[in-house]
């Protein structure tokens, strides 16, 4: 039972993902952006904004912070991968995705101190290798000719955004319960956005898209987070990370059936490098250079 937390959260983001690119052509890429988090918002006031206001001398040093937290992993990070999914598939998507907890890895390693290990980059060169493939159809050399498609640009950008994000909110390590982190961040991701969708082209919700603005804001930013934060509680942030890995397979499996995408090799073969790059660098522990042990005086 235990499992089933981390496990839905995953499916939920895999099914996130794919719905990113079923709402392309159907709404714009800020108005899904935007509708999301004002959606959230609204959901979460009623039970959020009492213990925000009970708790703002604690919350009110830290505002800065949450606000560059709320650009990067709500504003920014989501809104990016609308754009991408207009120019790429979501097995793309969800395979470039796959990279965050490597991402995350070499963050922490540069501005946290942790120590590199023989995994972390073995796996890092592993795990690069794998997504190039994917990005190039296959195709290196078409690679070094063409250049990465904008959309896989835009995904590697924003899964950086995230790995930022991620690794920023360990370093500062607020003293906030989660449920009210969230709250605010979504807050910030609103008023950031705001001036973005006032300005760009709409179409409004309709029949045809309030059920993929439903899902994002629903299951994607409200009920995936708590669901995740459940899984770090009760299995601790190792095991639950490990989970993550998956987001790539069922992504491709739910792309499959729902967007008819066609699985090619290039995906198996690179799927499979990035895939083994990160369980690499996850389990694979020995420290790259061993200390040396103390003289004798």
């Amino acid at each position: 039972m235990q499992y089933a937390f981390p496990l839905l959260a995953v499916l939920i983001w895999a099914g996130n993902t794919v719905v990113n690119k079923m709402a392309v052509g159907v709404i714009f890429p800020t108005e899904i952006g935007f509708y999301r988090w004002l959606l959230a918002g609204l959901l979460f006031t009623p039970f959020m904004f009492k213990p925000v206001i009970a708790n703002w001398s604690v919350i009110r040093p830290h505002v800065g912070k949450i606000f560059i937290l709320g650009v990067l992993g709500m504003a920014f990070f989501q809104s990016l991968m609308y754009f991408a999914a207009t120019l790429t598939s979501a097995t793309n998507m969800g395979i470039i995705l796959s990279l965050m907890p490597m991402m995350v890895l070499s963050m922490s390693i540069i501005s946290l101190g942790q120590r590199l290990t023989s995994g972390a980059l073995f796996g890092a060169i592993l795990s690069f290798i794998g997504v190039l493939v994917v990005v190039s159809s296959g195709s290196l050399s078409g690679l070094l000719t063409h250049g990465l498609n904008l959309g896989d640009t835009m995904m590697l950008v924003a899964t950086l955004a995230y790995a930022l994000y991620s690794t920023l909110l360990k370093k500062w390590q607020l003293p906030l319960p989660p449920s009210q982190m969230l709250y605010l961040q979504v807050l910030v991701a609103i008023v950031v956005l705001f001036p973005l969708y006032v300005l760009s082209p709409k179409v409004g919700l309709s029949v045809h898209n309030i059920g993929l603005v439903l899902y994002a804001c629903v299951l994607a930013s409200m009920i995936a987070p708590l669901v995740w934060m459940k899984a770090v509680a009760v299995l601790g942030p190792s095991r639950t990370s490990l989970f993550f890995n998956l987001l790539p397979v069922i992504t491709a499996l739910i792309a499959a059936v729902t967007l008819k995408e066609h699985l090619h090799t290039y995906h198996l073969i690179g799927g499979t490098m990035t895939l083994a790059g990160v369980i690499l660098s996850e389990r694979w522990t020995t420290p790259l250079r061993k200390s040396k042990p103390a003289e004798n005086r």
